[in-house]
Parts: C-alpha cells; sequence; structure tokens
C-alpha cells in the first residue's frame, strides 16, 4: 500500500468552491483501477490549506494509471486553477513500525 500526501494551498476566499468542486473530483479519483480510499482535511491554522491523502495499491497506480488517464485531465479541470503555489505531492510507503492505540 502507498500513501499519496499533497499539501494543497488554495486561493484564498476560493476555499467553498474548491470543496464543491473536490466532491465532484472525489468521484473521478476513487473509480480508478488500484485506488482504496482518500481523506480530505482542512488546516485549522490557515483556512485555505488542505492535506489530501490518498492510499494506492502501488505507486503506478497513482503515477500511472491515474495520472495518464483521460479521467486525470477531468481532476485537473476541476482542480488544478484554485492551487498557488501548485502541490508537490508525494508518495510514502509503510516502513512497518506501528504502535496500536
Amino acid at each position: 500500500m502507498i500513501l499519496e500526501q499533497a499539501i494543497l494551498d488554495i486561493i484564498p476566499g476560493k476555499q467553498q468552491e474548491f470543496e464543491g468542486a473536490f466532491k465532484q473530483a472525489q468521484v473521478i479519483i476513487s473509480s480508478m483501477g488500484g485506488y482504496i480510499d482518500h481523506q480530505l482535511q482542512r488546516c485549522l491554522e490557515k483556512d485555505n490549506r488542505y492535506l489530501l491523502l490518498v492510499r494506492w495499491q502501488t505507486i503506478e497506480d497513482h503515477t500511472l494509471g491515474f495520472r495518464k488517464s483521460p479521467e486525470y485531465q477531468q481532476w485537473k479541470a476541476l482542480l488544478h486553477h484554485f492551487y498557488d503555489p501548485f502541490p508537490e505531492v508525494e508518495h510514502f510507503q509503510c516502513c512497518g513500525v506501528l504502535k496500536q492505540v
């Protein structure tokens, strides 16, 4: 399992519009092969900052399967114009150190 992480800084004043567009866009990403789940969290300190976490089966499911798909063009059209600056996306893999709460 791979965890994709992106900090999304949204143009100030566009947060509600972004959240509406994301509701549409999440239907796209959740239909992709290798997709497991996702969550979008709004920052408490900076109300125009969001954290997007997406779990994929493999990194290729994201970087090739999703980003090279026609559906990605729809995702891009819905969301990319809200970002300032454009987010850096990183991928993480579990290193086996887990603590049960």
